[in-house]
């Protein structure tokens, strides 16, 4: 079985979010943590190069197949921010049609800034995904 790439590593998450050379960008990322801080009582963590961890959970598979993997994180990528939120995104509709501009993917939100969406309603959807 091939192993998985994306691990936690001991990088720093304030180094990695001052590189991002969009100011805007930047800024919005480092709101993000703290909503996701603040919703999992978690410090982040880098996994891998580009994605911030927060929490630690552990998924099972049917196959028996165990993985460690972080709660709920974000990747800041070039055109977007994907939100990696446990559970399913698409049981949140109710909330989603209040959220503002977004894209869904498998497990995935993706906004293009905060500024296009209501914090409150992200807030909200990131704490009821830990519910779900």
């Amino acid at each position: 079985m091939a192993e998985l790439k994306t691990k936690k590593t001991g990088s720093s998450v304030g180094a990695f979010l001052e590189q991002i050379t969009d100011e805007q960008k930047r800024n919005d990322a480092y709101t993000i943590c703290k909503l996701m801080e603040a919703s999992t009582g978690s410090v982040g963590k880098m996994w891998g190069s580009a994605i911030i961890g927060f929490g630690d959970r552990l998924l099972k598979y049917e196959s028996g197949r165990e993985l460690a993997w972080f709660q709920m994180g974000f990747s800041p990528r070039k055109q977007n921010f994907a939100l990696y939120i446990p559970g399913s995104v698409e049981k949140q509709q109710l909330l989603l049609e209040k959220l503002g501009k977004y894209k869904t993917g498998k497990g995935c939100l993706y906004i293009h800034k905060l500024d296009e969406i209501d914090s409150t309603v992200l807030k909200e959807i990131l704490l009821k995904s830990l519910e779900i």
